[in-house]
């Protein structure tokens, strides 16, 4: 019931209103967002790729409406991928994009938009020598972005996609995104979702994404294995053993600020481990569902706004 209350105020403007003005919340912000800058992000990046951690940055946005909007976060990325290139960061770093930020929304032509929108983004990834993961976001999303992802495979072979656990229809997206050469990213999934569509206790998650995993493993493509709970980073170490896979062809990726010694012992040890580095000023959406992944995390926030005097 917590977690629904958090996901449903991540599009509340009323909620973004006082959570924006609070004090404290920009402090706690720094723990998961690298700053709204991109200097912030490069900084950060350039912190964790000297720990032999590899990155994947995305510039915060989503929802939008206005299609100059869409071609400034573009226009954002582009700057991105170019800071990466001249800093030598690009070797260690690609990026990730949430279509609904480059106009997917948009009422005409959104997905028209997005798709040319991702196209100059990868074109510019393709120049740093880098790649690009397109982000997943709710069920409603999920056929419009891997059309468009299959779109830009045509040409951006590398493309990589997220494909979420606890939608029922995942398995089965894993078994068509498998192939060689695909990169798929296997998450939970961080959104409110109708029974209908998706998994809804935690035992059926668990388990729906280790059927998931499995099928990315025993396929010819590059799982990168997003979580955080010890058990599924542990079966999927077995699960590429058994596989007879290298290190090298897959990997582990987890949210900046959370697990970070985990992080650092699975690139110690040999692992890719890649961390997902949010930069920017639209950051509200993104705090609030990682507020409602970990109670801890809301537990820190509630103190600091009962002690704010």
């Amino acid at each position: 019931m917590l977690r629904s209350a958090l996901l449903a105020a991540s599009r509340s403007p009323q909620v973004r209103t006082v959570v924006e003005k609070f004090p404290p919340t920009h402090a706690i912000v720094e723990r998961f967002v690298a700053g709204e800058q991109l200097d912030d992000a490069v900084t950060a990046c350039d912190d964790l790729v000297a720990t032999g951690r590899k990155v994947t940055l995305d510039h915060l946005g989503e929802d939008t409406k206005d299609a100059e909007q869409a071609a400034g976060t573009a226009q954002a990325y582009e700057h991105l991928l170019t800071a990466l290139k001249e800093t030598g960061l690009a070797a260690g770093a690609e990026v990730s994009v949430k279509l609904s930020a480059v106009g997917q929304f948009l009422p005409l032509d959104g997905e028209k938009i997005a798709l040319e929108n991702a196209r100059r983004i990868c074109e510019a990834a393709a120049d740093a020598g880098t790649t690009v993961t397109l982000d997943m976001e709710d069920h409603t999303t999920t056929d419009s972005t891997l059309s468009i992802a299959r779109e830009l495979r045509a040409d951006f072979p590398w493309l990589g996609v997220v494909l979420q656990a606890y939608l029922r229809r995942t398995e089965a997206d894993c078994a068509e995104f498998a192939a060689a050469g695909s990169r798929v990213r296997l998450c939970k999934g961080a959104y409110k979702e109708p029974e209908s569509v998706a998994f809804q206790g935690k035992r059926d998650v668990d388990l729906a994404y280790v059927r998931a995993l499995k099928v990315l493993m025993a396929g010819e493509g590059y799982p990168m294995v997003a979580s955080h709970d010890p058990n599924m980073i542990k079966i999927a170490g077995q699960l590429a053993e058994w596989n007879g896979r290298s290190r090298d062809s897959f990997e582990y990726q987890m949210l900046y600020g959370i697990r970070p010694e985990e992080q650092l012992r699975l690139a110690q040890a040999g692992n890719t481990m890649r961390v997902y580095l949010p930069y920017g000023a639209e950051w509200y959406g993104y705090f609030m569902r990682r507020l409602a992944e970990r109670p801890a995390n809301l537990t820190f926030f509630l103190r600091a706004m009962a002690t704010r005097g």
